[in-house]
Order: structure tokens, then sequence, then C-alpha cells
């Protein structure tokens, strides 16, 4: 039974990929067409060919419903628009539905090793891109009436995700077994769960300071800059999420220095991770106050959270696979 159920939870963790996959197409389909549909909106009303904004022609030249080049006027750009977001509502649905697969994988995940399955690499990965998917879609759901212009950003949340779960499923792999002794506490629940969770919710802020830095530097090219959400709108968005998850992670801090303490005697001891956990864990408490006392926002602002960030997968990746501590765990 507990094999059946590591082979689901392996099936589950590819059909999340497959399908995250389709959703991030989705969503790409959407970007482009919004992007090709935007100039056309700039010159609605009269054509150069002398036709108006319902596609007919003064001198009675062109036949009803073609415009002079003989395509169908009856695709508007306001057509074009509608069917992108069909696409993107579409993607959406996709992403839920891969949330959904995603987390009965890490839940088989869970029965197959009969432990909280948070004990590796592997499981670790899982957790923190469910975390940042779930974290994507809320989002989502709390902008749709004031910003439904952030749902593009799917696409651009999407394919780190996609990158980090496929290293997950090849690199990063290793099959469902109990975890060693110094790992069989309730606080691989409390603490591993808090940590994993502060560390999607820093995914999506850490997107949007990167597309806000290039927006504001220029770099993005104009047709894609068109259909993504303001410089400033993406500011808000990565405020408003550290705001949450910087609490949680203070929270994951507090608890990784209880169980040292249970476990190894001390409550810090400036091994590797702890040391790096704690930079990251500076820097997003200087973000948050430079915003809100010295009312930074922008380039500035954006920089320091790209930075924590940084040292956030910096923790993730070089501190568990090629240093060595006490929180040598990686399991690959």
């Amino acid at each position: 039974m507990l094999t059946t159920f590591a082979l689901y939870s392996d099936r589950f963790f590819l059909a999340a990929v497959t399908v995250y996959l389709l959703a991030m197409v989705l969503h790409g389909w959407e970007f482009a067409r919004e992007r090709s549909a935007a100039p056309a909106l700039v010159g609605a009303g009269t054509d150069s060919a002398g036709t108006d904004s319902a596609g007919t022609d003064p001198a009675g030249t062109n036949p009803a419903g073609t415009d002079p080049a003989g395509t169908d006027a009856s695709v508007t750009p306001a057509t074009r628009r509608t069917r992108a977001e069909r696409r993107g509502r579409m993607g959406v649905s996709l992403v839920v539905l891969g949330a959904l697969l995603q987390l009965a994988s890490i839940v088989l995940r869970g029965f197959a090793t009969q432990r909280w399955p948070l004990g590796n690499m592997y499981e670790f990965v899982s957790m923190i891109t469910f975390a940042a998917v779930v974290t994507w879609l809320v989002v989502l759901y709390r902008s749709a009436g004031r910003s439904p212009s952030l749902r593009p950003l799917g696409a651009f949340v999407l394919f780190p995700v996609l990158v980090l779960m496929f290293l997950a499923g090849t690199v990063l792999y290793v099959p469902a077994a109990p975890v060693m002794p110094a790992l069989q506490s309730y606080w691989l629940a409390v603490h591993v769960s808090a940590v994993s969770l502060a560390s999607g919710l820093f995914f999506v802020p850490g997107v949007a300071s990167v597309l806000h830095l290039m927006l504001r530097a220029g770099r993005m090219p104009a047709a894609l800059a068109r259909t993504l959400p303001s410089a400033e709108a993406l500011d808000r968005l990565a405020y408003r999420v550290t705001i949450i998850a910087f609490p949680l992670y203070t929270f994951a801090i507090i608890a990784g220095a209880i169980w040292a303490e249970a476990a190894w005697g001390r409550f810090w001891g400036w091994d590797p991770k702890e040391t790096v956990a704690f930079v990251a864990w500076v820097v997003y408490a200087a973000y948050l106050h430079s915003r809100a006392t010295a009312g930074w926002r922008g380039g500035r602002a954006a920089v320091i959270n790209i930075v924590g960030f940084a040292a956030m997968v910096f923790n993730l990746f070089f501190i568990n696979l090629v240093t060595t501590g006490l929180h040598s765990y990686a399991g690959v």
C-alpha cells in the first residue's frame, strides 16, 4: 500500500507539472494576443483607407463586413481581447487544477512515508512551489475587481515554478522513505512548514520586483510593457505580499531556534543555513522598514526585495547542496 501511495504521488506531481505547463502556454497566448491588440486601439476611429470604426466604407468601395485587405472586419480588437481573456481564464482554471494535483501529490507522499512530507529537498521544493502557486491564485482572486491586468503575469510566475519543479522531479528527487532520526520531531511540521510557506509567499514579490525594475529601466520591450501592470502596481503587489510573508518567516526562524535548542542544546550556532536565513530576514526587515519610515518606493525598494529573495534562493540550493553543516539534510 505504501508503495502504491508513493507511485501515485509521483504521478500526481508529474500531472501537476504538465497542467502548469499548459496553463503557462495559455497565459502566454493571452499575453501575446493582448500585445497584438493594443496598438489597434490607438487608431480606433478611422483607418488609413477611410473606413470608420464600425468597419464600413463611406465611399461604398468596400463590401460590407470586410476591410480593404479583404479580411473579416467583425474580428475587431475587442473580439481579439475577448478571445485572449478567454484563454487567460482557461489558464487560471488550469492553475487551480494543477494546485489540486500538487496538493494530492504532497498528501500521498506523506502517506507513503508515514511522516510529515518535508524531509528532503524534493519535498521541500514541492511545498514551496505549491505555496507560490496558491499565493498567486489568492492575489488574482483579491485583485479581480481592481486590477484584472494582473492575470497575464501568470506566465512569469509559472515559468520559475516549472523550473524548480523540473529540478525537484529530476536532480533532487529521492524515493519515499523515512527521515533520519534528527528530523523525527514534531518541530519538522512546525518549523519547515513555516519556512516553506514563507518562501512560497516571497516568491511572488520577487517576480513582481524583477518585472518592476525591468519596466523602470526600459529593459522590457514596449509591446510587452503595454500588457503588463504598471510599475507602481507591481511595487504595491510586492509590498503587500511581503507584509504577510515576513511575520511567517520570523516565526519560522524562532521555531527553528527552539528546535535547535531541543536537538543540539543551543538556540543559535551560526551554522551556514542559520546565518544566511538571518541575513535574508535582515534584508526583508530593511525593505519593510525603508518603505514604512523613509518612504522608499519604486526602484530602490525593489532592489532590496530582490536581494532578499536571492538570499532565500541561495539558502535553498547552495547551502543545502554545496556547504556542510548541521542542516545538511538535502537527501540527494
